[in-house]
Order: structure tokens, then sequence, then C-alpha cells
């Protein structure tokens, strides 16, 4: 495996561990805070919104310099804003800091996913960027369940410190890993946008914003509905987590693997309905637990089965602008992140039960089905015209 690959995991890593330890730490944070557990949520929504605001401003900004330079920036900013976080004084303060450590995020993504598939071997570049993007899975294996464990034995602060000595050492591996590519093309800024031109690119960000997102309104709540409905024990959750993100885990792996074979279409919309019919199964079955258990697994394995194969889709439809594209699909994935968040927390907020977040979810990833078959249709027409 080539070391400029692990690098770029490296970085995914810390990416991830900064994204997804707010569903483990959560209640901690609120009961620490003083907030209530919908309040707190909104510090995934404000990570979140930050890749939304960073992600094209990155591209403005830096568009020019070289990709391996543009990488150092990035996780330099993620290391700060994690360091911060952990020192954040009150609620106010640590929401501004999750929405910093969030900037980086989709330029990051935009940025890896171009190297990636520039240092693939041939006939494998959905497993390239796959291999990218195994270090948000391996994250959520490992990273977020040892900081689950740490916030709840010590405290929360010390799980954001540990994401930023991360990054620290992605910044070090990035450095001596990643080789110098040179910037792309220069086309200006008005072209970076030229692909938004085009319906299938629209259609693409609609299905990673509402398939993600659906999916985000249930698992945002993850740890109180495993414990509040499923009925674990509080003291499992750290195992949980960790099996759940071993569900991320095997979906990035069959994800990258399956696109290279298949079609990224068929392999995204499959991975919807599949997501859609779990997600209905938790509302059904929650409080059993290892029913809920096992379709959590389904659930986080379809989370990511779907995200090498929508990268490269959308650099597919932004040739020209392939550092918007990159950084723009990250902005949908989040934009998705952050509207789940929101839209799960309305049923808890209104007095129902942790598994009625499912049910804002599902119809979120129907839609997302929805938008990967026009596009899938409208992409064969347009084969048809021009054979």
């Amino acid at each position: 495996m080539k070391k400029s690959l692990i690098a770029l995991a490296f970085g995914t890593l810390a990416l991830g561990m900064s994204e997804f330890v707010m569903m483990g730490i959560l209640p901690d944070i609120a009961r620490s805070l003083g907030v209530s557990i919908p309040e707190a949520g909104h510090l995934i929504s404000a990570y979140a919104l930050g890749v939304c605001f960073g992600a094209p401003l990155m591209v403005v900004v830096a568009r020019r310099r070289p990709l391996k330079q543009i990488l150092l920036v990035l996780v330099g900013i993620i290391l700060l804003g994690n360091l911060c976080a952990a020192v954040a004084p009150n609620y106010g303060c640590l929401l501004a800091m999750r929405f910093i450590s969030g900037l980086p995020h989709g330029a990051f993504f935009g940025v890896g996913s171009i190297v990636a598939e520039r240092v693939a071997d041939a006939g494998h570049r959905t497993e390239a960027v796959s291999i990218m993007i195994v270090g948000m899975t391996i994250a959520n294996l490992f990273g977020v369940p040892l900081g689950t464990y740490i916030s709840s034995e010590f405290t929360w602060r010390v799980t954001f410190c540990i994401v930023a000595v991360w990054g620290a050492v992605a910044w070090l591996l990035v450095r001596w890993w990643v080789p110098r590519i040179d910037p792309l093309p220069d086309t200006g800024l008005k072209a970076q946008f030229r692909f938004l031109h085009r319906p299938e690119a629209w259609l693409l960000l609609l299905t990673v914003l509402c398939g993600n997102g659906g999916i985000f309104c249930w698992y945002s709540y993850v740890s109180p509905l495993l414990t509040h409905t499923s009925g674990f024990a509080p003291e499992r959750l750290t195992l949980l987590i960790m099996l759940a993100g071993f569900g991320m885990f095997l979906g990035n792996l069959i994800g990258g693997r399956l696109s290279d074979r298949a079609t990224p279409p068929r392999v995204v919309r499959a991975t919807l309905c599949v997501a859609t019919a779990a997600l209905i199964g938790i509302f059904l079955l929650g409080r059993y637990p290892y029913v809920t258990l096992l379709l959590t697994m389904i659930c986080t394995g379809a989370l990511f089965c779907v995200s090498s194969p929508e990268q490269l889709l959308i650099l597919e439809n932004s040739r020209g602008c392939e550092l918007m594209g990159g950084a723009l699909v990250q902005v949908a994935f989040n934009l998705g992140n952050a509207l789940g968040a929101y839209f799960g927390g309305l049923p808890i907020a209104w007095g129902y039960g942790y598994e009625y977040t499912t049910w804002p979810g599902a119809v979120l990833t129907l839609l997302g089905v929805g938008a990967i078959g026009i596009y899938m249709h409208r992409s064969a027409r347009t084969v048809r015209n021009e054979g």
C-alpha cells in the first residue's frame, strides 16, 4: 500500500475523531455544561456548518497552491481547533470551536481525493479513495470508543486533547509521505463553479445530503437510544460504539471494491435502500437490544459504503473544477449531518422516544434513493443520445 494513501488516511482519521466523537460524549458534555441533549446536539450541527462554510472558502483561497501545502494547512487547523475545544470555558465557546474544527474538513477531502486518484493504480481509483476514507472508519472503530471511554472515566476535555495530538501525528505523516503535486490549472474563480450548471451535479449533491442526513437523524442520538430504548447498560456504550465503527469499516471497504467492479451509482442506490429498511427496523424493533445492535452496524456500514463511490462520482462530474467538486460533496455530506441532527432531535424535543429519530431519517434516505435514481436515468439517456 502506498505511503501517501496511508498519510491521507491518518488525516481522515483525525477528521473522523473530531467529527464523530461527539456521538459518544454527547451526554457527558450536556451534563458538564448544563444543557439538554438536543442542545448538545447543536455541537454536531456546528461542526457540520463549519464544513459547509469552510470547504468553498478554502478552495477559493488556496486553489493556486500546491496540493500538499494545502493539506498541511488544513491538518494544522484540525489540530488547533480541537486543542481550543478542549479548554473551552462554556457552551458558547465550545460551539464556536466546533465550527472552527469543521472548517478544514471538506477541503481536506476534496484535495485528498484528487491526490488519491492521481497516485492510484489503473483501475483502482475508487479503492484508492476508499483507503483514504478508511481513516474515518478506523476513527469510529477505535478512536471514538476510546474517546467515549476517556470522557466517561475522566472528562470530555481530555478526549479533545487526544484528537489534537492525533492531528499533530497526521500533519507529520502528510509532510513526510505525500509527494509534491503541482497545483491544478487555475481556470479562474468563476470556472470552479461551472460544473454546477449541470443537473447531474445537483442530483449527486442531493443524494449525498439526503442519504447521509437521513442516517444522521438516528446516529446523532445513537448513544441515548442504545441505553434508554434498547436497554444496554451505560458502561457497555464504548463497546457498542466500537461495533458501530466496525460496521463503518466494513461498509467502506465493501463500497470501494464493489464500485470498481460494478457501477458507483448502483452501489449508492442499493445501499440507501438497505439503510432505509434498517432505519425502519430500528423503529419497530428498537426495544430488542441485539437486533438493534445488528441494525446499527448495518446503518453505519451503509453510511460509509456510499462515501467513496459518491466522492468519485462528483470528481467525474466536475472535471476542471475538481477542487470545488470534491469540497462541495463534503459540504452536502455535512449539511446533511446538520439537518439530520436537527430533524432527529425534533421527536425527542416533542416528547417521543429516541426510536422516533428514525422516521425523519427514513424519509430523507428515500429522497436520496430518488435523487440517485433520477441521476442514473439522465446518465443513461445521455449515453444513448451520444451513441
